[in-house]
């Protein structure tokens, strides 16, 4: 996600400064918004000052916003001259908690008022993945771009596309279906609800006071009773730091080098009568699948067998027309790379390359928590056992699509220390390929 990006309006106008994108589609006489920008929630219990600094760096001038709740919390902000009105309800809420059992979905739904593009992976609303389009060229376009990423739960799109493994999902059924989520505005604590906030703290300020006071100076003094006790020895528990994931890091150069090979290996394999479907590289193996069109199961088989590769294993459908195959990799050594950079001097430096080369990248910040405590043996001696600290570790997620293989991305992408390659997809159809991974931050 682009989130030190500070969005204008003609990031999203076309080259006759037309704006090539809508705020608002009506369903059933209900005006739902569209085309906010989503953000991860890190506080779900204060989230006022993450979604004021948004509006103040990442969308200048945001001063309305929504809250999605469940298991990735997100805040989405908005512009109210572009069109959106306080109180409107928000059309990505009401679809991801009606789809809410299928984690990751990328759907285009078309309406009266033009294409809306939905996309939502693990739950997450992507930045971009909220976009009422006027053009159908632009959305199909948007649509077509994410069909390269692997293991989506369902593909929505309109029929007529004729869009393989896709399905067409009537918008004014989904949609009733889901929470009924609002517009607010920004900053909204004001007038009488300020007045009764600053009451409350009064009332409870001037009570803990009045408390105080009986404690310490109305209330007799009780003498204590002085029962000598025997201490107690506690040995302190040593402390055990828990090791930091980069540390022992696969070699990013050698996992692109070896989910090239694999992915072009598999690539190469062409059985008569049947399309070979997106190839995958994830965990030092690469996995893909053939769909049969007029050829026969033997076909597939003998093209197999004849391509000399040693197979983790491949099998077929019941009805003998699909085939997946997997192909384990050589082993990646590990190197330690450990951070050099702040997440926002990263993010900065990435998108100002990106931008430079003309590709979109998204980009998100991840924080993980390693480690724990660990129960402490009571008494004297060498039993007790180590305490293990919890570490906080950040990192700053990427993915991006373009169609240049890894190869190409190697020398660019590993100039960063702490680099994680964590999946590699290539979509022979559109001869694209398709990169996600993180880099640790300090």
């Amino acid at each position: 996600m682009l989130e030190d990006a500070k969005l204008l309006d003609e990031d999203y106008e076309d080259g006759a400064g037309r704006r090539s994108w809508g705020t608002q589609i009506n369903i059933d006489g209900v005006s739902y918004a569209t085309s906010l920008f989503w953000q991860p929630l890190q506080n779900s219990n204060d989230y006022m000052q993450e979604v004021e600094e948004a509006s103040n760096g990442i969308l200048e001038g945001a001063d309305l916003f929504c809250i999605k709740d469940g298991k990735a919390p997100q805040f989405g902000i908005c512009v109210s001259h572009e069109g959106f009105k306080n109180g409107q309800s928000v059309a990505a809420v009401a679809l991801a908690t009606s789809l809410s059992s299928i984690s990751s979905f990328v759907a285009v739904f078309k309406v009266k008022e033009g294409w809306w593009y939905t996309c939502i992976r693990n739950d997450i609303i992507l930045s971009d993945g909220d976009m009422l389009f006027l053009t159908e060229e632009e959305a199909k376009s948007q649509f077509m771009s994410m069909m390269a990423v692997p293991d989506w739960g369902k593909k929505i799109a309109p029929k007529e596309w004729e869009i393989e493994d896709t399905e067409e999902l009537e918008i004014e059924e989904v949609i009733q279906r889901g929470a009924r989520v609002r517009l607010q505005k920004i900053r909204g604590l004001r007038g009488s609800k300020l007045v009764l906030v600053v009451a409350i703290s009064a009332i409870v300020g001037i009570w803990l006071v009045s408390t105080l006071i009986d404690k310490l100076f109305l209330t007799p003094a009780k003498r204590p009773v002085v029962v000598p006790v025997r201490p107690k020895v506690v040995q302190q528990a040593p402390v055990k730091e828990m090791p930091k994931p980069w540390e022992k890091i696969a070699n990013p150069k050698q996992v692109m080098q070896n989910c090239y090979e694999g992915i072009t290996q598999l690539a190469a394999i062409m059985p008569p009568g049947w399309t070979i479907g997106n190839l995958s590289c994830a965990d030092n193996a690469v996995a893909t699948s053939w769909k049969r069109n007029i050829g026969l199961l033997s076909w597939a088989e003998t093209a197999l067998e004849r391509s000399g590769l040693q197979f983790t294993g491949y099998t077929f459908d019941t009805t003998g027309s699909s085939l997946t195959a997997s192909l384990p990799l050589q082993t990646i050594e590990t190197i330690s790379s450990p951070p050099e950079k702040r997440l926002v001097d990263l993010r900065n430096e990435i998108n100002n390359k990106f931008q430079a080369l003309g590709l979109s990248i998204s980009l998100s910040e991840e924080n993980k928590k390693i480690g724990g405590a660990a129960p402490v043996a009571r008494g004297k001696g060498p039993k007790a056992a180590p305490k293990v600290v919890p570490v906080t570790i950040k990192a700053l997620r990427f993915s991006f699509t373009s169609n240049y293989n890894p190869l190409t991305w190697a020398d660019l992408l590993t100039k960063y220390s702490g680099l994680e390659i964590r999946l590699i997809t290539y979509s022979p159809a559109s001869d694209s390929w398709h990169y996600e991974g993180a880099i640790y931050v300090l």
